[in-house]
């Protein structure tokens, strides 16, 4: 990149960040007692950046970017990592675009090779854009063929209307098809450029090899850029919306709007919905499956993102029990918005979730996704004890109006697809 370090910062005792003049900001923390390092490159651009015509354009040029560079073909980017015993991928996410890979600690300079020569050398070919826009349509048909994950995308359109939250990541047959090599040039021009990106490694890792690593092998930068903010959701009709699908089942999503990553009450978000579904122990299980028998499959789900947030409930059941599962739902939900979580209820869900920070901590690859959250959410770092404080400082008062404001089963989207629009 030729440029020099502008500051370098310690985040805690092994991790540090440093942001480079016109390129990325570069996070690492050494794991000790491991020999492998996981490393990504992340873009800040996803699918709620595509214009409604090109929907599913970050997601399409994502799978582009595989498909060859100016010095490697697609088996060769997957065998210069498989040969050696790695693993490489990718996703796009509403706000972000992410390749990844985990290798061991010896082989990190192959992987940053490889990562930078998918993002900023590929070579988006008018040929390959057609094969690979076919493994995208079917893409969408296996999603519309999985009642279980076309429930979601109905959701989210029910939830968040024509907002870019509402969209399917992967977009429709129909912008999917309207998508042009020169659309995606465009993109990639736009999307990844060294300032608008972020690099992180977790493992066996020191973060004076990866500086270097990232100087020998990022393009010149163009200065520090910002994706454009998407638009404030607006404001959404609470109502029930059923979609009728032949299947077994039938699926249900119940949800609503909330807020977005910042606010403060995320960590009181976590901890009622880990209580309402976020286990065998949680409210939702223990009467919908253990007592009642009314469903196999349901738990709680939560999106934070830059401008919004939802919460919400999945339930799969036969049809004819498709409304007493709804009924039951709202029963639990009423109960929480009335009364929120009992103080014995408060301090075993808190003492659950901080267990479960920690563990998934032991992972490479969590650490990774944490360590690339701070910088693409513009988050100050956190210790895992910072973490944990955090988690025991949510109060009663602090549950019990959350709980009120967006758990009352009137502030409810519900989505049923299934026979006959999921009706019993």
């Amino acid at each position: 990149m030729g440029s020099d370090a502008v500051t370098t910062v310690q985040l805690d005792e092994r991790a540090y960040r440093t942001e480079l003049e016109g390129g990325p900001l570069v996070l690492s923390e050494e794991v000790p007692g491991v020999r492998s390092v996981a490393v990504g490159v992340w873009f800040r651009w996803g699918a709620s950046h595509d214009a409604p015509e090109h929907m599913g354009a970050s997601h399409l040029l994502e799978h582009m970017t595989f498909k060859g560079t100016e010095r490697r073909s697609a088996r060769e980017i997957a065998l210069e990592i498989e040969g050696i015993g790695g693993s490489l991928d990718a996703y796009t996410s509403r706000e972000h675009t992410a390749c990844h890979a985990r290798v061991l600690d010896e082989h990190l300079p192959i992987a940053i090779d490889v990562l930078t020569d998918i993002g900023f050398r590929p070579l988006l070919r008018d040929s390959d854009l057609e094969v690979e826009r076919n493994v995208i349509l079917e893409e969408i048909a296996g999603v519309e063929d999985t009642p279980e994950e076309l429930v979601f995308d109905l959701h989210a359109r029910a939830l968040w209307g024509d907002h870019p939250y509402g969209g399917p990541v992967l977009g429709t047959s129909e912008t999917v098809r309207a998508i042009s090599r020169d659309d995606l040039m465009t993109l990639w021009r736009t999307a990844y450029r060294p300032g608008l990106s972020v690099v992180a490694a977790a493992g066996r890792v020191q973060h004076e090899d990866l500086l270097e690593l990232v100087e020998r092998h990022f393009p010149p930068g163009r200065g520090r850029a910002e994706a454009p903010l998407v638009p404030e959701p607006t404001a959404v009709t609470r109502e029930e919306q059923r979609f009728g699908r032949s299947s077994a089942q039938a699926h249900i999503c119940v949800g609503s709007p909330t807020f977005r990553r910042s606010d403060p009450r995320r960590y009181a978000a976590i901890l009622v919905s880990t209580a309402l579904g976020g286990g065998m122990s949680s409210r939702l299980f223990q009467r919908i499956r253990e007592e009642l028998g009314l469903a196999y499959t349901v738990y709680t789900f939560q999106s934070f993102y830059m401008r919004g947030g939802l919460s919400g409930i999945y339930v799969a059941t036969r049809s004819d029990m498709a409304d007493r599962a709804v009924d039951e739902v709202r029963s639990e939900l009423g109960q929480l918005a009335g009364t929120g979580l009992a103080p014995e209820e408060l301090r075993a869900v808190k003492s659950q979730t901080k267990g479960q920070v920690v563990l998934s901590l032991e992972s490479t690859s969590a650490r990774l996704q944490r360590l690339a959250g701070v910088a693409l959410y513009d988050e100050p770092y956190l210790t895992l004890d910072d973490v944990c404080s955090r988690i025991d400082a949510v109060t009663m008062e602090e549950v019990a109006g959350l709980c009120h404001q967006y758990y009352a089963p009137e502030q409810q989207v519900i989505v049923r697809l299934g026979p006959e629009g999921g009706r019993g």
